[in-house]
């Protein structure tokens, strides 16, 4: 039963997106598509970090590799934000 723990999750994160994508959609409220956006987003960085969890991994080492993932995916956002305005001095 553990060992199935990844799989549940990544179909939970890709249904959540899916919800999400709906919520974006609709076009009576402005608060719905807030809600939307941000699951889209969340979802989709929690199954960047899940998704690369090899399946054989279990327990508290799978926690630990996703956040691991999440703690690499964050800095590389970091990184790219902090490059910004010097790559676009670059460009001038």
């Amino acid at each position: 039963m553990e060992g199935r723990i990844l799989p549940r999750v990544e179909l939970a994160l890709i249904i959540l997106m899916m919800v999400g994508f709906l919520l974006i959609t609709q076009q009576w409220s402005f608060f719905l598509y807030q809600i939307g956006l941000l699951t889209v987003i969340g979802a989709t960085i929690l199954n960047i970090a899940v998704g690369n969890v090899p399946h054989a991994v279990r327990g508290w080492r799978a926690l630990r590799a996703v956040v691991i993932i999440l703690a690499v995916t964050a800095a590389v956002f970091v990184i790219g934000i902090l490059l910004v305005p010097s790559l676009a001095q670059l460009g001038q």
